[in-house]
């Protein structure tokens, strides 16, 4: 199983990997972060970078948790976790706004939508056979993917 994995000790708060994921989970036929949207509600990272208690920076990323609170809260049967691959996948089809997901993840992971009917959160760019883009786009290499 492969999982995101982050070294904050190397992250400079620069959030090329906000802007990838961005850009990757664009829906307007566009490419490139120079003609992202950012006014658009649909322009909204999956992660993201806050400042830590000294002075630094802490990528926050999903972690595809073990035993994940975000699916064991889902009532609907949106969220859960594929065994296979240990990631907790979402299906917006299934998904009944209640947002117990958003109010469990210990980690503040999922969003809800601007229009307040689903969830946004990472699919670790699961249609990318090259990999999570925030992984590709992070210079200093603070964010990695690493096999478990």
């Amino acid at each position: 199983m492969k999982r995101i994995m982050i070294d904050a000790s190397k992250c400079d708060g620069c959030k090329n990997c906000a802007l990838a994921c961005m850009d990757s989970h664009r829906r307007d036929g566009k490419e490139g972060v120079e003609t992202l949207d950012f006014n658009s509600p649909m322009t909204v990272a999956r992660n993201e970078i806050v400042c830590g208690v000294n002075g630094g920076y802490l990528p926050m990323f999903c972690r595809h948790c073990t035993e994940p609170a975000c699916a064991n809260s889902c009532m609907s049967g949106a969220l859960q976790k594929d065994e296979e691959t240990g990631h907790v996948k979402y299906d917006e089809a299934k998904c009944g706004s209640c947002f117990m997901c958003v109010m469990n993840c210990p980690y503040g992971i999922p969003k809800i939508s601007e229009d307040r009917t689903k969830i946004i959160k990472c699919d670790f760019c699961n249609d990318r056979p090259e990999g999570p883009a925030c992984v590709l786009a992070c210079p200093k290499q603070a964010i990695y993917v690493e096999e478990v």
